[in-house]
């Protein structure tokens, strides 16, 4: 940045927005964007749809409570926000009055006081923050509600914050709100509940009766695949980056990288920083040097407790894998390449290289615990032959980790 050492920051901002860039729209690589299809969360979509049919066909009338769970990056969040953007929409067109609210309970310091008054302000601009009970807020939320004639699908995000409370009040106004039309007999039905949480386990904490309630429609959401992780990250990458700007063998590596634990989230955020990185060094194309540069800010190489108990083989193979990706600059090389770069690697290291069949064995070991990947080549190799790529974003640093770990073993023996 030596040039800039003389320039204002306006200037500098001046000349970053003159440069070209490969994006042309970086908001569907935003973790605020709501993409309007749901790649791989079409049936747990549908079952969100059956559960709520009743609510649009009988307003009024019935309500219901749903948890949806999962891992970070699962998809939770976008789920149930696309979701609610389409109830509304449709329940508007069969002239049903449906409000879909979203609410990061973390964010509101997992206190239903505080929950309860962001939604109420969601009716009434400027309501006070002081002066009311927990159940006064409930009773006022509910009069409102009568007074618009109004279903409120409420979805509690983060819903965690809330059962890691020990807090008695907390508890007891969860007990409410599942219960909340117990004591309105013969009147309109008004709330229902989406609540999403992380850890199922936390459900635990609550009274039989109110688990019992939140229990009866639990959707689970499973963690991408790698196939899967692609599919999100092409259609994304598509609406974000000019034609042309990525390769598919970048969004294979990218899926591979955050595969493990299966987090959309992280391959999202992997992608735009990877083009940002395009960006700053004036290129009109991503390819796997950005990834690995992205990656290498955001999440650390191999844990050491993975690479301890591999043979000293596979560690020699991971050596020459690394060697080979940081060389070409690529997201994998062929069983063939790998292969011969580790008999390589073995004559420095004084082993004598295994047998193609137990050399196989070794990297299929290494593809079950997640420290490589395979695949099958597609189009642009003659034949059919494996690639292999590493789970983890930078091989060189990966090569030394693996050179010292030896070191340490030669001077044991």
């Amino acid at each position: 940045m030596e040039e800039n050492k003389d320039q204002s920051g306006i200037d500098i901002i001046k000349k970053a927005m003159e440069r070209p860039s490969i994006f042309k729209d970086e908001k569907p690589l935003s973790l605020e964007y709501i993409p309007s299809k749901l790649h791989h969360r079409e049936n747990e979509f549908l079952t969100l749809a059956q559960i709520f049919k009743s609510v649009i066909e009988k307003p009024s009338t019935t309500s219901q409570r749903v948890l949806v769970s999962g891992d970070i990056g699962t998809g939770k969040t976008v789920l149930s926000q696309r979701f609610g953007m389409d109830i509304e929409n449709k329940a508007k067109s069969e002239g049903a009055k449906i409000k879909y609210l979203h609410i990061n309970c973390r964010e509101h310091r997992g206190s239903f006081f505080m929950i309860l008054n962001r939604v109420i302000t969601e009716f009434i601009s400027g309501f006070p923050q002081r002066g009311f009970s927990t159940e006064e807020l409930i009773q006022t939320l509910l009069s409102l509600l009568d007074d618009k004639d109004i279903h409120l699908i409420l979805a509690l995000d983060e819903f965690d914050a809330l059962l890691n409370s020990r807090e008695e009040d907390e508890i007891n106004t969860l007990y409410s709100l599942t219960r909340i039309q117990e004591g309105r007999l013969n009147a309109p039905v008004r709330l229902s509940l989406i609540c999403i949480v992380r850890d199922l386990s936390l459900l635990n904490r609550l009274d039989k009766s109110t688990l019992s309630v939140l229990q009866q429609n639990v959707i689970k959401l499973d963690n991408y695949s790698s196939d899967q992780l692609n599919t999100i990250l092409k259609d994304r990458a598509d609406l974000a980056f000019k034609e042309g700007a990525i390769s598919l063998e970048t969004t294979d590596l990218i899926a591979d990288l955050a595969s493990i634990p299966g987090d959309a989230r992280y391959a999202i955020e992997l992608l735009w920083k990877a083009g940002k990185c395009a960006d700053l060094e004036g290129d009109k194309m991503i390819v796997p040097k950005h990834v690995r540069k992205a990656a290498e800010s955001m999440y650390s190489p191999i844990r050491q407790e993975y690479l301890d108990p591999l043979v000293i083989h596979e560690k020699l193979i991971l050596i020459a894998l690394s060697r080979l990706l940081e060389r070409n600059e690529s997201a994998y090389a062929t069983m063939g390449e790998v292969e011969k770069m580790y008999e390589v690697v073995c004559e420095e290291y004084k082993e004598k290289p295994r047998a193609h069949t137990q050399f196989w064995t070794y990297i299929k070991n290494l593809d079950s615990c997640g420290i490589l990947s395979t695949k099958i080549s597609g189009k642009g190799l003659r034949g059919k032959t494996t690639l292999i790529g590493l789970t983890s974003p930078s091989p060189s640093i990966v090569e030394k980790q693996l050179q010292n770990s030896l070191q340490e073993r030669l001077k044991k023996d």
